[in-house]
């Protein structure tokens, strides 16, 4: 019996856009892992790495927001069954009050969050949830949560596809000049979907498991094992540059990267900015969409 299903195919061409027989092939090489079947297909040059996101999405949204002085922020990701409910005004009155109890209450966790007594009401955000699933008719999960405490900016792409967050250490925050740098590294994370702050954020295990990954790609397109090393590390470098925030190139002015532009606005300013950290959540990324067949639905009601 096959260690894999046709679905497990399909998934695998939707993620890395290779072909039908490749994907077939990269999947009994890996005997249906998905991950070693993707390593597969980079090792043969097939196929680029394939980041944790952009994999089949669920319903719902990722929201975000600050406080009035923008000194505490949240991003939340809260799921729904269908695109529709998502565009609700109760179900979005529902994600902002969420928001608002991690900001002002701040949970640990989404277990904590669900304990807290949710804000402007005097049940809990569990009891709410419970409240909305019914009123609404679909099944509704807190699924994660980021709160930020400093100077932080979010932005929210294509009405809660993409939700982000920025926290930043800089004397500069009550410049309108800083308002609007920080508004646009908040549209570079989520248009560059960056994985890593720096090159010291990008743990040890990815870096060697990118290694042996270009490495076999490097040999396997016949280059000398003794000029590997070489070609390899080159590639890290490009890595680095593709998927850390600060070197990558600034979208709105190329003759930049984010940490050169950074200090361009800092000098002219007259101050100091760091970026410290990031939360891009993009909905449902990582989750099964519901598939539903319209014609199956409707023979199943006039059976």
């Amino acid at each position: 019996m096959a260690a894999f299903t046709a679905q497990d195919v399909k998934a695998l061409r939707e993620k890395t856009g290779c072909g039908m027989m490749d994907c077939k092939k990269a999947l009994t090489e890996a005997n249906g892992d998905m991950d070693a079947a993707i390593d597969f297909l980079r090792e043969q040059g097939l196929a680029k790495a394939a980041k944790k996101s952009g994999r089949i999405a669920a319903e719902g949204v990722a929201y975000a927001e600050t406080n009035a002085d923008a000194t505490v922020g949240v991003v939340i990701e809260i799921n729904a069954e269908t695109d529709f409910v998502a565009k609700n005004d109760e179900f979005k009155a529902f994600v902002k009050t969420c928001a608002d109890t991690v900001m002002n209450q701040n949970p640990a966790d989404v277990d904590a969050l669900l304990a807290c007594k949710a804000e402007g009401s005097d049940v809990t955000v569990a009891d709410l949830l419970q409240e909305k699933i019914q009123t609404i008719g679909e099944n509704i999960k807190i699924r994660r949560f980021v709160r930020f405490e400093g100077a932080v900016v979010t932005y929210i792409h294509a009405a809660g596809r993409i939700g982000v967050m920025v926290k930043f250490d800089t004397d500069l925050a009550d410049k309108d000049e800083f308002k609007t740098y920080a508004k646009d590294i908040a549209m570079q994370v989520a248009a560059a979907n960056p994985l890593y702050l720096d090159e010291q954020s990008v743990p040890a295990d990815v870096i060697e498991h990118e290694k042996k990954i270009l490495t076999e790609q490097v040999i396997n397109e016949g280059k000398p094992a003794q000029i590997a090393e070489k070609i390899v590390m080159g590639k890290i470098g490009k890595y680095y540059k593709e998927n850390c925030l600060v070197d990558q190139l600034f979208v709105k002015d190329g003759d930049y990267t984010v940490k050169k532009y950074t200090e361009k606005v800092a000098k002219d300013l007259g101050g100091s900015i760091a970026i410290v950290d990031f939360a891009r959540y993009e909905k449902g990324e990582g989750l099964e969409k519901r598939q539903d067949n319209f014609a199956e639905e409707v023979a199943s009601m006039v059976k």
